[in-house]
């Protein structure tokens, strides 16, 4: 079973900011001779590279809603100048999932597979919870607070 890690998505307030910043990422990094992947940093390298390795995904929490994930393609250990940092290579391709509320934290953590969001299906449809139809991000986030959902 695939591992996945989770990470806040600071400064985007949605999967179009997310979108727009990698667009913005592929392009320097195509123009320094780099990878054509966009990557996420962080200062910290998984121990647990195997497991994330075999299908695993980086799910993004975008005000404090997990609404999109995209497939890990490479995780390396780059040096900065004195300055060691971690490099995830990430499909460039997102796909949406169902709206889960987390709350903040710092860097990234481990996601177990039974606790990953299911992927949506298209507009609206839900994977294969048979939970109702799939929600909005917004009207999901209204539905946790209000203790519906």
């Amino acid at each position: 079973m695939a591992l996945h890690l989770i990470k806040l998505c600071v400064g985007a307030e949605s999967i179009a900011d997310l979108t727009h910043w990698h667009r913005q990422q592929v392009a320097a990094r195509l123009v320094g001779g780099l990878s054509p992947h966009p990557v996420c940093d962080t200062r910290q390298t998984p121990k647990r590279v195997a497991e994330l390795m075999a299908g695993g995904s980086l799910f993004w929490v975008i005000r404090n809603l997990i609404t999109v994930r995209q497939q890990i393609v490479s995780i390396e250990t780059v040096t900065r100048g004195a300055e060691t940092w971690c490099e995830i290579g990430l499909e460039a391709r997102y796909v949406r999932t169902e709206a889960t509320h987390r709350k903040p934290f710092q860097g990234w953590r481990y996601l177990p597979a039974d606790a990953a969001p299911l992927d949506l299906i298209g507009e609206g449809g839900s994977a294969a919870k048979a939970s109702g139809a799939a929600a909005t991000p917004a009207l999901t986030k209204a539905l946790r607070e209000a203790g519906v959902w």
